[in-house]
């Protein structure tokens, strides 16, 4: 149970890190030389899963390597928006599959959850 909840917890961390992210980049999408940040983390926790003894997984945020138009700026706000709405979805059931397994262990030692 443990383990699922450290995995859960860490995405929903990976993801809100995303979140943060898209929100800068939206934020500065009109600002010149302003370079987009990607943050990843799902390859680096598949690994620490699929490794044997455990791994650890790290959160990373790097600059985004679209090319930039005539003033520097390569954020593509379209692309953002599409990412703001994956990654909110993302989150939703991330933090709904933490829940669910809180209730699961609620459920079990006989208490109720709301």
């Amino acid at each position: 149970m443990d383990g699922i909840v450290n995995i859960l917890h860490f995405a929903v961390d990976g993801v809100a890190q995303r979140q943060q992210a898209i929100a800068g980049n939206l934020a500065n999408s009109q600002t010149p030389g302003f370079t987009a940040s990607d943050v990843s983390f799902e390859s680096s926790l598949q690994q620490a899963m699929s490794s044997t003894g455990g791994g650890t997984a790290t959160i990373t945020q790097s600059a985004d390597p679209a090319p930039a138009a005539t003033n520097g700026n390569n954020v593509d706000a379209g692309q953002q928006l599409v990412a703001a709405e994956k990654t909110t979805l993302q989150y939703q059931t991330d933090v709904e599959l933490l829940n669910a397994q809180f209730r699961l262990v609620q459920g079990a030692t006989g208490g109720s959850f709301q």
